[in-house]
């Protein structure tokens, strides 16, 4: 039985992680300016959120889950189970799967934009962040008592809204410009 699940669960957590977030980003100030330190914290919390929100069962403990229930392997079906198809914009669990990957996009981007190799950063950070959202799906197949599925539509939507937000975040630039906030590196 996986003893754990719910919202009240998901919001302890992701409490705790903007606790330890908090305190990465007050340590980080002195050597490297609030802000700068503030937009790491928040990319950390970003992530930290998405594992909350993707590896807690969302309607509590589901108790046992019998091996024949279970999938032995991550369905390949694009678009899947999903009754909206394809594209996520209909809405529903597809565009869920998009928009909690933005926040984690455009962070991305601005705490790497202080720094001279930004370039080189952020299209690694989107590549960890792929593969981030697919190393969840893994954990989803191999844990069955979460009671979650693993599909490969929702690596799909989970990296179409970090490239939106890597795309928001590179928008964002003249208006934040991180890099004011003490010497490129």
């Amino acid at each position: 039985m996986f003893p754990v699940g719910g919202v009240g669960v998901m919001l302890l957590l992701i409490a705790v992680a903007a606790v330890l977030a908090a305190a990465v980003a007050t340590a980080l100030a002195r050597p490297f300016g609030w802000p700068w330190a503030v937009l790491f914290g928040l990319l950390l919390f970003s992530v930290a959120a998405i594992g909350v929100l993707t590896l807690i069962p969302a309607n509590g403990a589901p108790g046992i889950v019998s091996a024949e229930g279970r999938l032995d392997h991550c369905s390949w079906d694009i678009g899947g189970p999903a009754p909206d198809g394809f594209w996520v914009l209909p809405g529903g669990q597809r565009l869920l799967n998009v928009v909690v990957f933005v926040p984690a996009g455009a962070l991305l981007v601005l705490v790497a934009a202080r720094w001279r190799w930004a370039w080189v950063t952020v299209p690694l950070g989107l590549v960890a962040l792929a593969g981030y959202s697919a190393l969840i799906e893994l954990t989803q197949l191999e844990a069955a008592r979460i009671d979650r599925a693993c599909d490969v539509t929702d690596v799909i939507d989970n990296v179409t809204g970090a490239v939106i937000g890597v795309l928001a975040g590179i928008a964002l630039l003249p208006v934040v410009r991180p890099w004011r906030f003490g010497p490129r590196r």
